[in-house]
């Protein structure tokens, strides 16, 4: 494995025309992927193509702006103890795209994730986003892993501050940054002040593409773009940042 996406959506239905073709790239540049659940339905489809394919693996999970909708514990209980799913979630509080009165549920779904997490000890990926009148919810979601989590937790497209960082890696979390690197400089201060071995990188795919892709659907062929801005950015060999982001994913999502 020379490359790892540690968090998209190959299962979802914007590959549905195309998805082999997406994998065959996939497979011809070494790339490990891990798919990630957003629902029952997308965490299933991740189990599917983690148990079809040799490098890739899975979470399930549900995301918090989907708090709301009636799923199986039970069920993704079932799915969380599958050997080739790696973690729980991606789960966690969004307070910038739901209202305020979704709040609480989502804090209740939070907790039964992480109890999930802590039963079959896997750690989560989490989905932490501010609010336009919430802008602390990174400290609110570290003080609810401080409390009740025994697992290790990766926050997925990170986007806090220098100070939510240094309160992730006092609770022993990783940080993983996105295509928005290789467009955004506003991100640099971080990248750079995050510890090697604390890091790692994905594509959100289809999301957020990076450059030279912008405008088109994203996809795991395209974590080479990102892993490389990465270490021009934290002035790094790409050689052993890359080495050092596939022993991060190994050591956390015990690949």
């Amino acid at each position: 494995m020379k490359y790892i996406d540690i968090h998209c959506h190959l299962q979802f239905t914007d590959y549905d025309i195309d998805r082999e073709d997406v994998i065959s790239r996939i497979e011809r540049e070494n790339i490990g992927v891990i798919n990630v659940g957003t629902d029952m339905s997308t965490s299933q489809g991740a189990v599917e193509l983690a148990e079809k394919y040799k490098n890739m693996w899975a979470t399930v999970g549900i995301h918090p702006s989907s708090s709301k909708e009636v799923f199986d514990m039970k069920v993704l209980n079932n799915m969380a103890s599958r050997p080739k799913v790696v973690a729980i979630g991606e789960c966690g509080l969004d307070y910038f795209r739901s209202e305020p009165e979704d709040f609480e549920k989502q804090r209740e779904v939070f907790l039964q994730h992480i109890d999930l997490a802590n039963k079959v000890n896997k750690p989560l990926m989490l989905h932490v986003r501010n609010g336009k009148d919430n802008p602390h919810v990174y400290r609110e979601a570290i003080s609810i892993l401080k409390k009740h989590a025994k697992v290790r937790a990766n926050f997925h497209f990170f986007a806090g501050t220098v100070e939510d960082l240094k309160n992730i890696l006092d609770i022993n979390g990783t940080v993983s940054f996105t295509g928005v690197v290789t467009f955004v400089r506003s991100y640099d201060e971080i990248v750079k002040y995050s510890p090697k071995d604390r890091i790692m990188s994905e594509t959100d795919a289809p999301f957020v593409s990076p450059i030279p892709y912008r405008g088109k659907r994203n996809e795991p062929l395209f974590i080479k773009e990102i892993t490389h801005t990465l270490a021009e950015i934290r002035g790094e060999s790409k050689e052993s940042f890359l080495s050092q982001l596939i022993d991060n994913a190994k050591n956390i999502f015990s690949i």
